[in-house]
């Protein structure tokens, strides 16, 4: 086997490389639309979809049906290349961004010396499709969401970056699987301790950053109808609804990698012995990344949206100064080598 796939051409194994990454996680995007309309459900005492399969279980696929059949209207006056381009702007970079994501010691696509700057680089082109959006709609609504999107995606950006200088600091490397082995050890030598005030931060800001409830004005229905996708029909809406979906899969999983230690088990190597479930493998990432995929779903079932105001309040005047002074302190403790993270 080994032999059959050396002797196929570069391009080819990165495009199986690629198709291997791509496909599984548009699946998951689809069925992360299911497990929301479900899990919402029994937060709020609803059943959820039942109709469609057993349980449900086909209400993606015939969602995705749905859309494909529906007519891409496109506004009178609205500028047509830029309003079909923007929703490929949106989604690009979240399928990008996989492509440096270390899935196991050895199990990623380009292990890049700079994968953390690669991903904040890519993470942050996204708002460049939601005010395209807005702008090329030629609608006030879509345009009010655009600015009120690119407001709030600046603002929490900027602290979000904060949180991974943080990380870089404490890891000493931009490259991903260098900052996964850095937590080696057990649960506690994880970064999600020493770094908790910029663990909490970065988790926030990622919810804000995919416009996701409590602070999803940018698509606020009961004040500007539907934000900036709101002129969007057919496969239009549909890839910026899995842009959306890509983007918060990816923050759960950077989350999982950056601060609770990627594939690394929680226990320590003593206890595991040779039970392969309990040590470190795909499986503990897999793991982590649902949760706080959960995470995202049960914030949304339980939180009011927040008012535009309190929102750039806490963007600007809480986050920002949290992450720059914990940077400092984050520093302090690896030039003094606080025991256990940084006393080899």
């Amino acid at each position: 086997m080994t032999e059959l796939w050396n002797a196929l051409p570069l391009v080819i194994q990165i495009l199986l490389k690629i198709t291997a990454i791509l496909l599984p996680l548009l699946g998951l995007v689809a069925y992360y639309t299911y497990a929301e309309r479900k899990v919402i459900g029994y937060i709020q005492i609803r059943i959820g979809p039942n109709r469609v399969g057993w349980r449900g279980l086909l209400q993606p696929i015939a969602d995705a049906v749905k859309l494909m059949m529906k007519e891409i209207v496109i506004p009178t006056k609205a500028d047509k290349t830029l309003f079909l381009l923007a929703p490929m702007i949106a989604i690009a970079p979240a399928m990008a961004a996989w492509a440096v994501f270390p899935f196991d010691e050895e199990l990623v696509l380009a292990d890049i010396n700079a994968g953390l700057l690669y991903i904040l680089a890519l993470t942050s082109l996204g708002v460049y499709g939601v005010i395209i959006a807005g702008w090329a709609s030629n609608s006030r609504y879509a345009l009010l969401g655009a600015m009120r999107s690119a407001a709030q995606i600046v603002a929490y950006e900027i602290a979000m970056g904060f949180a991974l200088v943080g990380v870089l600091v404490a890891a000493g490397s931009l490259n991903l699987g260098a900052i996964v082995a850095a937590q080696q050890g057990s649960l506690l030598t994880w970064f999600w301790l020493p770094l908790l005030p910029l663990f909490g931060v970065y988790l926030i800001s990622g919810v804000a950053e995919t416009n996701r409830a409590p602070f999803d004005v940018a698509e606020g229905e009961s004040e500007i109808v539907a934000g900036f996708h709101v002129e969007y029909s057919g496969m239009g809406f549909a890839v910026f609804f899995l842009a959306e979906y890509a983007n918060m899969i990816l923050i759960a999983a950077l989350t999982s990698l950056m601060f609770l230690g990627g594939w690394l088990s929680p226990l320590p190597q003593a206890w595991v012995g040779d039970l392969w479930l309990l040590g470190d493998g795909f499986h503990w990432l897999l793991l982590k990344t649902f949760f706080f995929m959960f995470v995202f779903l049960w914030l949304r079932a339980t939180f009011p949206r927040y008012r535009y105001d309190q929102i750039m309040r806490l963007g600007w005047k809480v986050f920002i100064p949290i992450t720059i002074v914990w940077i400092l302190v984050v520093a302090l403790a690896v030039v003094y080598r606080l025991p256990p993270w940084w006393s080899a």
